[in-house]
């Protein structure tokens, strides 16, 4: 086992790790930049260390920086979180002809499911279902306008190496199929230095489903059930549950056991997330995230398994700590994601947090790397807290969780909390009854 983890990110999700290593017996590394000297991730490990200034690009994502930092420390091993890094092949590889290792899958599965075409045609292969749509990247407008007419509009045109939402355009008719094909491009182009699209069937009433599945890079893999994150907002999740209200034991079995068995053949080590889009009872395979996903929590309190002590064991060589048939739902999770922003046009607001006071009591977690007087800085993602809340079903989960939102104290920033007081009051909300249109709507009435 590992004697000292660096750990290659910031935040809640930094202090999560640290509090996963303390519990194994393992010293920590906290890099920051100069604007988080004083965060809580940095107050919690065992060593800190300065990688930086505020920009990301001159700090987290410094691969020269954090491999100093794991020679200056003695760290043998580093853990990525998610975002920065934590996908980033290139990074990978440098990691391991430094002789570290890498919590996470190799560098060659992160490149192939980092390209959105190959991991279509790596995951068709393998028998996962996946969305009608182009063989590959689309070179040309006329190319364009043959594969949408033969898989039949609506289509998406998509960014090979798109994420966040950028680089998407859909095209409702056929006049409408040459302004998205180079709006996806430019945007691409613009945004991932890349402007190679495809162009997959559009459906129109899907929800999200992704399946959480773990190897242990040897041929072994099982899956942790799934988590329905269809109540997003310009493609970013906001609220994540599991088990999914639309889904059931045998369907959950089926498409889990053709997850596991994917990343089995693929001998994939470490966390993974097989994302779908779902409809009318089909699953079609949308990406592969090849890392620790933000809502891990609601599987690891429906499952009882910690996800990020089991990277950390099998990124050291130690098999899996438990078996298929060992893992089955309990019960029911949300998550919700609480963002330093101003409704309703969800502007970023950072700032001083003059108080803050976490939730508590039976079933309720809070991932948070606030505390009063903490200063939340303008140069990086507008997360800062994490409510999971869990019960012996769906209504009591429900119940727990406007309990939860009461007791939430964030004073001095503005924050999206006032957004999950009025989900709750939404009949689809309480019906589970959503899909991933359902929040912008929501959102786009009047009053909202």
């Amino acid at each position: 086992m590992f004697r000292k983890i660096l750990i290659a990110n910031r935040g809640e999700i930094a202090l999560r790790v640290v509090r996963a290593c303390r519990e194994m017996g393992i010293r920590s590394v906290a890099v920051h930049s100069t604007a988080d000297a004083d965060a809580m991730h940095v107050r919690m490990a065992d060593e800190a260390l300065c990688i930086g200034p505020p920009p990301a690009t001159d700090s987290y994502l410094s691969i020269p920086a954090i491999i100093s930092a794991c020679e200056i420390t003695g760290a043998e091993a580093i853990h990525p979180g998610y975002g920065f890094l934590s996908e980033n092949a290139s990074f990978v590889r440098i990691v391991e002809d430094h002789a570290l290792t890498f919590i996470g899958p190799s560098s060659e599965h992160i490149r192939m499911m980092g390209d959105k075409i190959t991991a279509k045609e790596t995951m068709r292969a393998l028998g996962v279902p996946c969305v009608p749509g182009s063989d590959g990247g689309v070179a040309d407008l006329e190319a364009a306008r043959g594969i949408a007419a033969e898989i039949g509009y609506p289509v998406i045109v998509k960014a090979t190496a798109g994420g966040g939402g950028r680089g998407m355009k859909l095209a409702r008719t056929a006049g409408e199929i040459d302004i998205a094909f180079q709006t996806a491009r430019s945007e691409a182009k613009a945004a991932f230095g890349n402007a190679e699209v495809y162009i997959e069937k559009y459906l129109g009433r899907p929800r999200h489903i992704e399946i959480q599945v773990f190897g242990d890079g040897k041929g072994n893999a099982v899956h942790l059930g799934e988590r329905d994150c269809s109540l997003q907002r310009r493609h970013q999740k906001v609220l994540e549950e599991s088990p999914g209200p639309a889904i059931d034991a045998a369907t959950r079995a089926r498409i889990g056991a053709i997850c596991a068995e994917a990343v089995a053949k693929l001998g994939y080590a470490g966390a993974g997330t097989i994302e779908f889009l779902y409809e009318d009872g089909e699953f079609y395979f949308i990406e592969m995230n090849t890392r620790l996903q933000v809502e891990h929590p609601v599987t690891e309190a429906v499952y009882g398994v910690d996800l990020v002590r089991e990277q950390i064991r099998v990124a050291a060589g130690l098999p899996l700590s438990f078996t298929q048939d060992e893992l089955g739902p309990q019960g029911h999770a949300i998550e919700v994601r609480i963002n330093a922003e101003r409704l309703p046009n969800f502007a970023p607001c950072p700032g001083k947090v003059k108080t803050f006071h976490a939730p508590g009591g039976l079933g309720v977690r809070m991932d948070s790397a606030l505390y009063g007087g903490y200063v939340i800085p303008p140069y990086y993602d507008s997360l800062i807290a994490k409510l999971i809340v869990q019960g012996r079903d769906r209504p009591e989960a429900l119940a727990r969780l406007r309990r939860a939102l009461d007791e939430i104290i964030i004073d001095g920033v503005e924050s999206t909390l006032p957004l999950f007081e009025m989900l709750l009051d939404e009949p689809d909300i309480q019906r589970g009854d959503y899909t991933i249109h359902w929040l912008e709507r929501f959102l786009g009435q009047p009053g909202h």
